[in-house]
């Protein structure tokens, strides 16, 4: 049950920060739905093939896909005045399917034995994956690699997981709260990592 409500609210995330990216970049209609499914389903189509998952597992998922078509279509139907707060709204889907996705793709190598730092990978390019190709496809620099603290909470999902720390649904359900809000909390105050800047010469 925590899986499939995880997988749900992720899906609809992402479809529907991939479908607001798009339109940002002026895609057509096609443009829209290609990058909203792309952005829910990239993580997970990445993270099966490196923890041994066939990616045809992926066509199993008729009900999510259809979920991310119609969070997808409500998004492009959306009037454009509600649209523009993409800049607050936008961010917030993606740190709830960061948090989401990352907290599945842990719970997914977990089932499947594998050791925490499989956990810990699992959980990340679940939780970033989508992210970075919706990025990269509209041309633009991957959240993940700029200043602000991103792929550090999907790792702390992954390690909570890994250690059986989070466990039990309700335990799964906090975490995914504390994530959610640890995200918007890092862009919000703009925490960052420490970067080195290499000047011209």
């Amino acid at each position: 049950m925590t899986w499939d409500v995880l997988s749900i609210i992720g899906t609809i995330a992402f479809a529907v920060s991939g479908a607001i990216v798009a339109m940002e970049e002026e895609y057509d209609i096609l443009g829209v739905y290609i990058l909203g499914i792309v952005t829910a389903f990239g993580g997970g189509a990445i993270r099966n093939l490196l923890i041994g998952v066939p990616v045809s597992a992926l066509w199993e998922q008729g009900m999510f896909f259809q979920i991310a078509l119609l969070s997808i279509t409500a998004v492009f139907l959306f009037p454009n005045n509600l649209l523009r707060h993409w800049q607050k709204w936008g961010n917030f889907f993606d740190a709830i399917g960061l948090s989401a996705f990352a907290i599945q793709g842990a719970i997914y190598a977990a089932n499947m034995d594998h050791p925490i730092s499989a956990v810990i990978v699992a959980a990340v390019l679940t939780g970033i994956g989508g992210g970075i190709i919706r990025d990269l496809l509209a041309g633009r620099k991957p959240v993940v690699l700029r200043a602000e603290i991103y792929a550090v909470w999907a790792i702390l999902a992954g390690l909570m997981i890994g250690l059986k720390v989070a466990v039990s649904p309700w335990e799964l359900y906090s975490l995914f709260v504390l994530i959610t809000a640890l995200r918007v909390v890092s862009y919000t105050f703009h925490w960052k990592l420490p970067s080195r800047r290499l000047g011209a010469h």
